[in-house]
């Protein structure tokens, strides 16, 4: 089936080079049986130049390292192995781990059809490593191949691996290090199997033996919370979470607080912040989580991130977001530079046929079949639905592609003009879109598809399930949330999206079968 984003931008126009000419974007160039990529360049002046949104309250978009800084990071294409449970691993393998040397996560030359390329996606979906957590302590990989480490609590997988970890043969020996992609994108049920592409909101505490050894090594690499491509050098925890998260734009106590924020606080405010189904990420605050996105259906959605921080226009698109959260984040916001000297960004970056390869893999997921039945309960719900809901998530996307204002913003004159904005404001949580430096001052109309299988809603993930959203008892400061509540917090309202909140119980049941149905 064709994207809607290829019906909305089917052809890019060049006119920034002078040559008005009409091609594909990103688009497959096919002779036969055979597939020849049409690979777009991932760090590219031209695609950026609209692609990302003005942050708010400065009214200019992020700073990206140069075209020249990316393609001078080295390129790390190396093949992962599975860290096995102890007592669990195939007779030889760490001695066959010792002797087989680096080896090719992608081989393009040998990718003949489309299916090759979206296989090799999979695999650098499922087997490519973060690279900041590249380790070659042997206390570590020690731990990794002690069953202490993990304790008896919980089983690994059905083929006695353990999620997230990975051995890595590098020239220098072989180290250990975590998943990139899978690590928030591919949570597993309790049968052992997984749902690529859908959000990890449970297996953190599931695997939490796994979590106490990747704290291990972010200490021993000095890594912030969330992943982000930079070593954090020796300076005070306060000092890296200021430099990860606060806007110095923004003049309020709590960008001073990040500074002398001990280890006790900040944990405090880090555990809370998993109750959202979220990962703490570069640019984004604890105070204001940001649940894991769903990326099934991705190719649809017109706008990147929930507060629309760049845009999707294409395959290029993503290849380059998923670029510059892996190891090229954005530091700079108009005169404020966030990185202290001691910090230092990480030097390896996947090869752009990766990068191709990983997205055309993604735009291919499918959602897990869908238990729920379309029984005449859901019949009535579609009725509701289509009578309540339909105009800003319309079908068959479930989501009318476009904005709508965070409570209190503003847009200004000049915003955008590939911003397709409701003027309207749904009344949510404004703190992630007005002070954060991933705000933008606006939430996109997210898309309902699969929302059975995703675990939070609400972009903050205040909301556990789909009956606590339409509960009218959450606008009630003594409301309990399901998901997400600030550290040292007990009752609070959830407010905003009050759509559907006064229909009858019977109404609402009904409009909860159908949504379990899409």
């Amino acid at each position: 089936m064709q994207s809607r984003i290829a019906k909305l931008f089917p052809l890019a126009l060049l006119t920034l080079v002078g040559i008005t000419i009409l091609i594909p974007i990103g688009r497959a160039q096919k002779s036969g049986a055979a597939f020849s990529p049409n690979i777009p360049k991932t760090w590219d002046e031209a695609a950026f130049k609209e692609w990302a949104t003005p942050v708010a309250g400065l009214n200019v978009r992020p700073t990206h390292i140069s075209v020249k800084e990316y393609y001078a990071l080295p390129v790390e294409n190396l093949k992962t192995y599975p860290v096995y449970y102890p007592g669990r691993e195939p007779a030889g393998y760490w001695e066959m781990l010792q002797k087989v040397g680096p080896q090719p996560l992608i081989e393009p030359a040998k990718l003949r059809s489309e299916a090759d390329w979206i296989e090799a996606g999979r695999n650098v979906f499922e087997a490519a490593e973060n690279f900041t957590f590249r380790t070659f302590d042997p206390e570590l990989i020690a731990a990794a191949r002690n069953r202490a480490t993990f304790g008896d609590n919980r089983p690994p997988l059905p083929g006695g691996t353990i999620p997230l970890l990975m051995w890595v043969p590098t020239k220098q020996g072989v180290a250990l290090s975590l998943a990139n992609c899978a690590a928030c994108h591919q949570p597993y049920r309790p049968d052992g199997t997984s749902v690529p592409g859908a959000p990890t909101t449970s297996m953190r505490f599931s695997f939490a033996n796994v979590n106490e050894l990747r704290g291990r090594i972010r200490s021993i690499n000095s890594l912030v919370d969330g992943g982000a491509p930079f070593f954090m050098g020796s300076a005070p925890l306060g000092m890296w979470l200021y430099q990860a998260s606060a806007v110095p734009w923004r003049k309020d106590a709590a960008n001073e607080q990040w500074k002398d924020m001990t280890e006790a606080e900040y944990n405090l405010i880090r555990d809370a912040f998993r109750a959202s189904g979220g990962t703490p990420r570069w640019n984004g605050s604890l105070h204001y989580p940001a649940k894991t996105p769903d990326l099934i259906g991705i190719e649809d959605r017109k706008y990147i991130d929930h507060t629309a921080t760049h845009l999707h226009r294409g395959i290029g698109d993503l290849m380059r977001y998923a670029a510059l959260v892996s190891f090229a984040e954005d530091a700079d916001f108009g005169p404020h530079r966030m990185l202290s000297g001691g910090t230092k960004r990480v030097q390896a970056r996947l090869p752009d046929e990766a990068l191709y390869a990983l997205a055309l893999y993604i735009y291919s997921l499918k959602p897990p079949p869908n238990p729920n039945p379309f029984d005449e309960q859901a019949r009535a719900g579609e009725r509701t639905f289509a009578r309540t809901c339909a105009g800003c998530h319309t079908p068959p996307l479930y989501t009318n592609n476009q904005l709508t204002l965070a409570e209190g913003f503003t847009p200004p004159q000049d915003k955008p003009a590939s911003l397709d904005v409701l003027p309207l404001s749904v009344g949510t949580d404004p703190g992630l879109a007005l002070k954060t430096r991933k705000g933008t001052g606006y939430y996109k109309v997210p898309s309902l598809k699969g929302v059975w299988y995703r675990g939070r809603y609400l972009h903050d993930g205040s909301v556990a399930s789909l009956e606590e959203m339409f509960n009218p008892d959450r606008l009630k400061d003594t409301h309990v949330p399901g998901g997400f509540i600030p550290a040292g917090v007990k009752t609070r309202a959830i407010k905003g999206h009050e759509f559907g909140l006064s229909l009858s119980a019977e109404e609402r049941a009904e409009l909860i079968a159908f949504l379990r149905t899409l």
